[in-house]
């Protein structure tokens, strides 16, 4: 179950990030950096980075440059935490 919100949450955050992209070139509305960062704290890191990396969307800004990588590592430790010692 967790592997179908992991699918769904980074298809999601991919498909907002386009669409952020899109946006910025049509001057239309924008998705706030807020959301890409609720996204990415619901589990759509990846999707969300290597989207940004692929279509070269705020790229420059340190803040999501850093940010995001830094929430996957703060997830990933979080996750082997809690997996280690249920495991014993």
């Amino acid at each position: 179950m967790l592997y179908i919100w992991f699918i769904a949450i980074n298809v999601a955050g991919i498909a907002v990030t386009v669409h952020d992209k899109s946006a910025a070139r049509r001057g239309a509305w924008r998705v706030s950096e807020r959301t890409l960062f609720a996204l990415c704290l619901l589990g759509a890191c990846p999707g969300v980075y290597l989207t940004m990396r692929i279509i070269h969307h705020k790229t420059r800004h340190k803040r999501f440059m850093i940010g995001i990588p830094l929430i996957f590592l703060a997830q990933c430790t979080i996750t082997g935490i809690l997996w280690y010692y249920s495991v014993l």
